[in-house]
């Protein structure tokens, strides 16, 4: 028997909306095949917990989750139209077996997530020390996020280096946080906590590296044009390959202090190249910082004008010159 036209065109229709409905589903594994998961393969002792707290939450989710999924298609089926051996139940309105049940499992999982996060709330403080082998030093690292790029300052050292971070393996690494601009977010995902730089505040940060090797790091809070290429490389390494480093950046000729090259530097700019510094002032961190609270701000790349027009303004007049009007002043 041929098939009519419109029946045809029926057929046509449910054939197209089923490809274009599943073409997404067999695209998203290509596009997803570029991806790396850098939070699920940690390097550090505090990645390798993260870890385990996103694992442990995840499974317990589940618990909820799978069976609503699995009951949802189940329902569907067994409740279809042409299935007349379902019972039939218009009237039926409550189930204190079923209320029961969909409140006390999902209570229960929460109360275990509670007692999760209390403890690796505490456990997993960014502030906390991390313990290591005696006679192993900590590494102090100042960090100061710009428009658009990260300046490290080793005050021990007396370098600095932009864009680029090092440190040996098996190494606890003390990072001071703080911004020279907007509120920011330091990140080096596979070592661990993200924390947020912010103008005029010292954060704390403590992180450690198991194995060598280069790992990303970038700023996980949007701050402008240049926030997409805000990123870093954080370099671990053996002992001796870090005091090689070290040496390394002392052999830069430039030199860095808040009075000298801080302005310069915090301009804004896109893709910032790698930048060492032999010589930095021990003061350089703490005069970022405390500059947010003293009223004068240096605004990246721009000369306090305002600030030497309000000193000319109140300086006294000299002897035999007549004291300016505010008519004078406001010219």
């Amino acid at each position: 028997m041929a098939t009519s036209m419109p029946e045809r065109s029926r057929r046509m229709r449910i054939k197209n909306l089923i490809f274009f409905k599943t073409l997404p589903l067999l695209i998203l594994p290509l596009l997803l095949s570029g991806c790396s998961m850098a939070l699920m393969d940690p390097k550090g002792e505090v990645g390798s917990e993260i870890k385990s707290l996103i694992i442990t939450a995840f499974w317990l989710m589940m618990i909820v989750v799978v069976p609503v999924i699995v009951m949802t298609f189940l329902f569907a089926w067994r409740y279809r139209n042409t299935n007349y051996k379902a019972k039939y139940t218009p009237n039926w309105a409550h189930s204190n077996v079923i209320e029961s049940i969909v409140w006390f499992i999902p209570l229960v999982i929460i109360a275990f997530l509670a007692v999760i996060t209390w403890q690796t709330s505490h456990s997993l403080s960014p502030s906390k020390p991390i313990e290591t082998e005696e006679g192993v030093e900590t590494v102090e690292i100042d960090v100061v996020a710009l428009d658009w790029k990260w300046l490290f300052i080793y005050p021990d050292l007396g370098i600095a280096s932009v864009n680029e971070v090092a440190f040996p393996v098996d190494t606890p690494v003390h990072f001071n946080i703080t911004s020279g601009t907007v509120m920011n977010s330091f990140m080096i995902p596979r070592l661990g906590s993200q924390l947020y730089a912010m103008a005029g505040m010292d954060n704390d940060l403590n992180l450690i590296a198991e194995e060598e090797g280069v790992y990303p790091g970038r700023s996980t809070n949007y701050s402008g044009a240049g926030f997409s290429e805000m990123l870093f490389e954080a370099q671990v390494t053996s002992p001796e390959e870090f005091e090689a480093w070290v040496e390394k950046v002392r052999q830069a000729p430039e030199s860095l202090s808040f009075e000298q090259g801080y302005e310069e530097l915090a301009a804004p700019t896109i893709g910032h190249p790698v930048e060492y510094y032999s010589n930095v002032s021990p003061e350089l961190y703490e005069n970022i910082v405390q500059s947010f609270k003293s009223g004068k701000v240096i605004q990246p790349g721009q000369n306090d004008r305002n600030g030497e027009e309000h000193a000319a303004a109140e300086a006294p007049p000299a002897e035999g010159q007549a004291k300016p009007t505010n008519a004078a002043v406001a010219e």
